[in-house]
């Protein structure tokens, strides 16, 4: 157990932590030259398409220092705000962290808040600072932001760069020398946490975890403490870049576990693994539920494929422990779901998994947060509001409460104005404002979450050129004065496109959603009005012109009567045509609503 480490790899987005590992994988010969790509452990198309880690991925290293081999498990995590959750989990098995800042764009906010996480969890900090080779690096001035945040001496801070492998050799060694061993009791009942879970469509699921207690056999009967359900372990072994099969894995050590789980239900990550023979007395303290903070309905295109969407979305949930859904209905859209995501980023990157790797076509609707809602009637009940079409009557309203949230943007000191304007502009109250270096600030707002979801972050890109950088954290619940914004069509209300909006918000919103709206439905031979409502009071109005067909082409000359009466039978055409005419949503319209301030 001695010669064991487990550490992670935390920082920004973009800032090197892949590459790294890359680095990392090649000099302790884990992978052949053969084998070597860049990002070598992100194995979906989608991170290498867009360049960044969605899902965490652990590997075992052997190093050989002092005459002596180490086993060195290393998980590499995401960056994005959007996968924090992964990140916490990834934390929770290691002893040690390597908190990586790249040496041109120095600390982001997601450095400082993946930081405290780790600080959290007792972890041993290495602070790296990699990216040294670039033309634009400037290591003395980041060495000393990065000292001032951690408060170690300037010394200690690494300087690699994860593109030419220098300074990997003495990370290794520092990896060895500085992050403790794991403590555990071999000889204690057994007790493992599992920190990640795959779905293998000929093997069942296939749980990651890390024994902290005892040790778990092959052929062992063992017990899932959060289901209580029993399996045997047909198989357990180490992670190399393939899974390398063992008889054995030991206190503190890093493995998996096949037991021909088939439910992607059973297995919870967090979850704690013990022996039926001889169980531990608890399970692992630690482990905390997920909060979506994003929900959003996904329907299948083709409502015959509901099942298929369900099954879908479970084995994406397997891979995916942050990802919740329940089963809703919807006038417009039949059958669907209702899914809990982390952030907008982690809604696009579910939708994109469900079209490349189950062959889903899907609609997703307008992306909302929960409110609580109380009426006049029983004013301290509390309703929970998680779409816009559950909000009780509005006359027998006595408030809503919606989620607010402490953003921390980082930014240059140029772009201070305009980031203040937008977050003034979403409704944000400024709580402080710290200068961290002379051109770098820190300003911490209280913003609605509501109106972060939208498409508060690719604003703040663009206005800060892509500086600025941004973390949250929940904060409380606080009444609102919020009105739900209802879209008719043909004087039908289309549920899927209704949004609870601020008073203030509600009449611009109304107007931009029915001009969209006029564009992207196609015309129809009867006119079609688009209405927006808050309760019975239209606010906004578009008409969407009705094809003609020219009935008088045919009469040339002659008497206007006969032109008339073409004219008048047309008429009573369209009159009817417009009682029992019906209006297709495309699916266009509902995505373009998403978009509304492009």
């Amino acid at each position: 157990m001695k010669n064991i480490r487990n550490f992670c790899i935390i920082a920004h987005i973009d800032h090197g932590k892949s590459t790294l590992a890359d680095r990392l994988l090649q000099i302790t010969n884990t992978v052949t030259e053969r084998e070597l790509q860049n990002q070598v452990l992100d194995d979906m198309d989608l991170e290498r398409e867009k360049g960044i880690t969605i899902k965490s991925h652990a590997i075992q290293m052997e190093y050989e220092k002092d005459g002596e081999i180490y086993t060195l498990n290393l998980i590499d995590t995401p960056g994005h705000v959007d996968f924090s959750y992964e990140v916490s989990r990834s934390i929770a098995a290691c002893e040690g962290a390597l908190l990586i800042v790249d040496a041109s764009q120095s600390i982001q906010a997601q450095t400082i808040s993946n930081l405290y996480l780790a600080l959290e969890n007792d972890l041993e900090i290495i602070p790296v600072l990699n990216k040294i080779d670039l033309p634009s690096a400037n290591p003395e001035e980041v060495t000393d932001d990065i000292v001032d945040l951690l408060g170690c001496d300037p010394d200690e801070v690494l300087r690699v760069s994860g593109k030419t492998g220098e300074g990997v050799e003495d990370l290794l060694h520092t990896i060895i020398d500085k992050v403790p061993p794991p403590s555990g009791d071999p000889d204690a009942p057994l007790q493992a946490l599992i920190f990640d879970s795959v779905y293998n469509s000929f093997r069942g699921v296939e749980a990651f975890f890390k024994v902290v207690n005892g040790e778990i056999r092959k052929g062992q009967e063992v017990k899932f403490m959060a289901t209580g359900k029993k399996y045997f372990a047909d198989e357990v072994g180490t992670l190399k870049l393939k899974q390398l099969e063992k008889k054995v894995i030991k206190t503190g050590d890093v493995g998996y576990i096949i037991s021909g789980i088939k439910e992607a239900v059973e297995v919870k990550v967090g979850d704690t693994i013990t022996s039926v023979e001889n169980p531990a007395p608890e399970a692992i303290s630690g482990f905390e539920e997920v909060k979506p903070m994003v929900f959003a309905g996904i329907y299948p295109v083709d409502t015959e494929d509901y099942e298929d969407l369900r099954f879908s979305i479970e084995k994406l949930r397997l891979n995916d422990a942050s990802l919740t859904f329940e089963p809703e209905s919807s006038a417009a859209l039949g059958f669907g779901f209702r899914c809990g995501f982390l952030g907008m980023l982690h809604l696009e990157i579910i939708q994109e998994r469900l079209e490349r790797e189950f062959n889903m076509n899907v609609i997703t609707t307008v992306p909302n947060v929960s409110y609580h809602a109380y009426t006049e009637k029983e004013p301290d009940k509390m309703i929970l509001v998680n779409n816009p079409s559950e909000l009780p009557d509005p006359s027998g309203l006595n408030r809503v409460e919606e989620p607010y949230i402490r953003a921390s943007i980082i930014t240059k000191a140029d772009f201070v104005g305009q980031v203040m304007n937008l977050c003034i502009e979403k409704r944000g109250i400024l709580i402080n404002q710290t200068y961290l270096t002379q051109h770098r600030v820190e300003l911490i707002f209280e913003l609605p979450l509501a109106e972060v979801v939208f498409d508060f972050y690719d604003r703040l890109k663009s206005i800060s050129k892509g500086y600025a950088s941004f973390d949250y954290a929940p904060l409380d619940m606080r009444a609102s004065k919020l009105v739900k914004v209802d879209i008719l069509i043909h004087a039908e209300p289309v549920d899927a496109l209704s949004a609870l909006i601020h008073v203030d918000n509600a009449y611009g919103i109304g107007k931009k959603m029915c001009e969209k709206l006029k564009e992207l439905i196609p015309r129809q031979q009867f006119d079609i009005p688009i209405q927006a409502a808050i309760g019975a009071k239209i606010i906004a109005r578009e008409t969407i012109k009705a094809l003609r067909k020219d009935v008088t082409a045919k009469c040339y000359g002659g008497d206007i009567s006969r032109k008339r009466k073409l004219l008048e039978k047309q008429k009573a055409g369209k009159k009817k045509m417009r009682q029992i005419g019906k209006v297709e949503v495309p699916q266009s319209a509902f995505l373009a609503v998403l978009k509304l301030n492009d």
